[in-house]
Order: C-alpha cells, then sequence, then structure tokens
C-alpha cells in the first residue's frame, strides 16, 4: 500500500444527488471503499451506496436514559426507604408510585445528556478545522452543491488515478486533491 505523504484526499463536486449517487456507485464498482459524501439535503440511498453502518447514538441514548431512571428510582429508594425511614400515614417505605416523576424526569435527563455526548464523541467533535473545508466552493455544500470525497486511506488511493476518474467516467464539474 502506498501512502502519500500530505495527502487527504480528491474530492469532486456534482449538481445534482443523481450525478452524486452515480459517481458514489461509480466509485464502489471501481474498488474505493474509503468514501465520504456530503450533500445539503438526506439523500436516502447513499448511505447503502457508500456502506455507512448504522450510528451507535441510539444505543447512547438508550443506556443513558436507562441509567439516569435507575440513578432517580434509587437514590430515592436510598433516601426515602433506607438512609431516612419516616412513616408518613402508614405508607410503605417503598412506595414505587410516589418515585415515578423524578425517575421519569431523570431518565429523559439521562437520554438526552447522552444523546449529547454521542453527538460530539461520535462525529468527532469539537474539530475547528478540516481539510475538506479548503475544497472550492465547499461552502454550498449546504445550499446547492455535492460532494464525493476519496480519502487517502484507500487501500488503492492514488491521486492520479482518482482525479482521472472523477474527470472522465464521472460528471464532477469541480475536482481538487485536497491537503491535510
Amino acid at each position: 500500500m502506498k501512502t502519500f505523504a500530505g495527502v487527504y484526499g480528491v474530492i469532486g463536486e456534482y449538481s445534482s444527488q443523481q450525478a452524486l449517487c452515480n459517481a458514489a456507485k461509480r466509485a464502489r464498482e471501481h474498488g474505493y471503499t474509503e468514501l465520504d459524501a456530503f450533500s445539503p439535503l438526506a439523500v436516502d440511498e447513499l448511505d447503502e451506496i457508500l456502506g455507512l453502518k448504522p450510528s451507535w447514538a441510539p444505543a447512547w441514548v438508550l443506556a443513558g436514559g436507562v441509567l439516569g431512571g435507575l440513578t432517580g428510582y434509587l437514590m430515592q429508594l436510598w433516601g426515602v426507604g433506607i438512609n431516612f425511614p419516616f412513616n408518613i400515614g402508614g405508607r410503605p417505605l417503598h412506595s414505587w408510585a410516589l418515585f415515578i416523576p423524578i425517575t421519569f424526569e431523570l431518565t429523559i435527563l439521562g437520554g438526552a445528556t447522552a444523546g449529547v455526548l454521542s453527538l460530539f464523541v461520535l462525529n468527532g467533535l469539537p474539530r475547528l478545522n478540516h481539510p475538506i473545508f479548503a475544497a472550492p466552493r465547499f461552502e454550498h455544500a449546504t445550499t446547492d452543491a455535492f460532494f464525493l470525497c476519496v480519502m487517502s486511506s484507500d487501500p488503492i488511493f492514488d491521486p492520479v488515478l482518482v482525479r482521472r476518474f472523477f474527470l472522465e467516467e464521472t460528471d464532477a464539474t469541480n475536482v481538487t486533491e485536497l491537503r491535510q
């Protein structure tokens, strides 16, 4: 495997989501596996074309919610039923019905906190600069342009061949080599 020092990848710009999907399909057919796409809107079939795996974010939110709910419930059980048992009006020390509101609130708080943390961890945030930001017209990725990047970590990456692929076999309007 060749390494290209200082090269992050090669990025191509497309004018439509169909052109982006076609380019991604052609790239996968050529054997490129380390691809990333940038689009101003959700493209349903793009995840399947790029071979992306499902996110771990829902598992993080579930774990945070369960942990928050258990924390709220056990905190109340310990505080009212074990640490300072105080029998008022003959109610039992483990009165689960009274524990529901705080348990619910801490479940929501734990899930939301885990969701925000998963956003930062799974997306590699905070990252103030990225080599992709240097691509010409990349600011249009949020409005009207579509981009496909073949990264240098791909086993068959060669900047010259990737540029030729983008220019000759796809409808790329602009192709740029990105430096790290």
